[in-house]
């Protein structure tokens, strides 16, 4: 069989025949087979001490954070004082937005992945987690584990492709006035990350467009109201309470904390999945896909970046957007391992492995955002394929 272009189902060209596709995918396959099996008490070491090591780090950043207001000048007092609140409060902020990074990426995404369901240990279940986030973990599950990861980059079925329905990031989207703003819409949707998860989960847009009842929408939103009231008691009332006449500090301490976290966030997910180089698909185009099929969609819908170990750890491995999308259920910590072997297994099969430095991909994510502000023709040589 000669070499060919890749069936429609997939719609980006690739040189390989179906033969091909289905050898990559079983050695694909193999890979994620070889590191199940071999799934073990390293494993279950490294989530253990994490989690220890994170909640540990949250409460000191706390507790900095409340000792920094021992050196808040009274009135009588010089403002000299404040050359030492604003360093030790600063260092205390730092800690607590990196706990809640930890929790978030590594940690809480994770463990909804099952990725550690196979301990059997009932602290780190996928159906019983529930992360340090205002959106509720097993709301946020479905859209994520189970649509986006299925239907990874597909328009209709993905609703993280078109921009967490705010954004157009792709010229595949029809263009809009609203569209104009995309910059300050990007902008807001960084410092307030875990609230644009939020709402997207609730898929709003259904309701305002008469397609969903709102009487249907209500369990939802009651589940999701209450877990907004717990981040907003715990960060915003309960422990700036504790600091008595100090309210203001703590709790705008706490703020800038949960910001930071969000900022990080979109950093490293946009950058997985909107980097120059990555493809989009039509739903007629992934119609009876393979499992195979399936893992080069995943490929060419996914964005790595380089790093250090802190790095990926700091990332929830999300830094290996690639092996994450084709392993979602793989314990995190063996990304870096199964990553070198899958981009060779690229190499072989000719097939790109979109890879690059923090500053190349988040640079292009933010280049994309602007070009796709204005209205222009669609290029040619997309990932959906054209007759």
């Amino acid at each position: 069989m000669n070499k060919t272009l890749l069936k429609q189902e997939i719609g980006f060209q690739v040189p390989l025949n179906e033969a091909e596709i289905e050898e990559f995918g079983r050695e694909v396959e193999e890979i994620r087979n070889e590191v199940m099996d071999t799934r073990g008490e390293r494993d279950a070491r490294y989530i253990r001490r994490l989690i220890k090591v994170q909640r540990y780090m949250a409460l000191l950043g706390r507790v900095v954070i409340f000792a920094s207001l021992g050196f808040l000048p009274e009135w009588n007092h010089a403002f000299a004082s404040y050359l030492y609140f604003f360093p030790i409060i600063s260092i205390g902020i730092i800690m607590l937005a990196s706990a809640k990074i930890l929790e978030n990426m590594e940690i809480g995404h994770n463990v909804s992945h099952a990725q550690w369901d196979w301990m059997r240990d009932p602290n780190i279940q996928s159906g019983s987690w529930e992360w340090d986030h205002v959106c509720p973990s097993d709301q946020w599950k479905h859209s994520h584990n189970v649509r986006h990861h299925t239907w990874t980059n597909v328009f209709g079925k993905d609703a993280d492709v078109a921009g967490y329905g705010l954004l157009r990031i792709f010229p595949e989207q029809k263009w809009k006035k609203f569209n104009l703003g995309n910059p300050i819409y990007a902008l807001l949707l960084a410092i307030f990350f875990e609230w644009g998860v939020a709402i997207q989960e609730l898929e709003l847009g259904l309701v305002l467009t008469g397609k969903r009842k709102l009487s249907k929408m209500k369990p939802m939103l009651r589940k999701t109201g209450m877990k907004i009231l717990r981040q907003i008691l715990k960060d915003y009332v309960l422990f700036p309470l504790l600091a008595g006449p100090f309210f203001l500090y703590v709790a705008a301490a706490n703020g800038t904390a949960c910001i930071l976290r969000n900022l990080w966030t979109y950093m490293i997910i946009f950058c997985g999945h909107f980097s120059e180089g990555v493809h989009v698909f039509s739903r007629k185009q992934v119609e009876n896909e393979s499992r195979s099929h399936w893992y080069v969609r995943q490929l060419l819908g996914s964005c790595n970046i380089k790093g250090g170990k802190l790095f990926h750890i700091m990332s929830g491995n999300l830094s290996h957007q690639i092996e994450h999308h084709m392993f979602p259920d793989m314990p995190s910590n063996r990304y870096p391992e199964v990553a070198p072997r899958i981009q060779a297994l690229c190499a072989r099969y000719n097939l790109p492995y979109n890879t690059g430095r923090l500053s190349r991909q988040f640079g292009t994510t933010v280049l994309r955002i602007l070009r796709m502000t204005f209205p222009g023709p669609i290029p040619q040589a997309r990932g959906l394929a054209r007759a």
